[in-house]
């Protein structure tokens, strides 16, 4: 199965992986699970750790190559993507949030969050 995670998904289980539900740890576990990382959860990063959040203090480049590391495949943004932005409802603003979700329909994975604003476009959207 081909898992798209959301960024507070990838940061638990980076560095704080006993926030990550049962379900959630069990998909990330699966030997049969293809575990994606989209370029915009690091730009997500960058600017939110810029602007000084504590929830996104991590070292962006150490992030990524650890995710690399460990198998994960990184999901660059291309134009297909972003045209698909303009075919979502407008449920949620956040534009880190709608590329993920524009990625994951595109792209035919499944996006892990527990954003429950990500969770209102439902199709290709699983609450962890």
């Amino acid at each position: 199965m081909k898992l798209l995670l959301d960024t507070h998904i990838i940061l638990w289980a980076a560095g704080t992986p006993e926030k990550l539900s049962d379900v959630a740890r069990k998909l990330l576990l699966e030997a049969d699970s293809r575990l994606f990382f989209s370029a915009a959860s690091l730009w997500e990063i960058v600017i939110k750790r810029g602007v000084g959040r504590d929830d996104f203090r991590v070292d962006p480049h150490r992030l990524r190559k650890m995710l690399l590391i460990n198998g994960y495949t990184e999901l660059p943004i291309t134009a297909e993507h972003v045209l698909r932005v303009d075919t979502l409802p407008l449920l949620h603003k956040d534009p880190f949030d709608r590329i993920l979700i524009a990625q994951a329909h595109s792209e035919a994975i499944l996006l892990l969050t527990v954003d429950s604003a990500i969770i209102q476009y439902g199709e290709g959207v699983l609450a962890v």
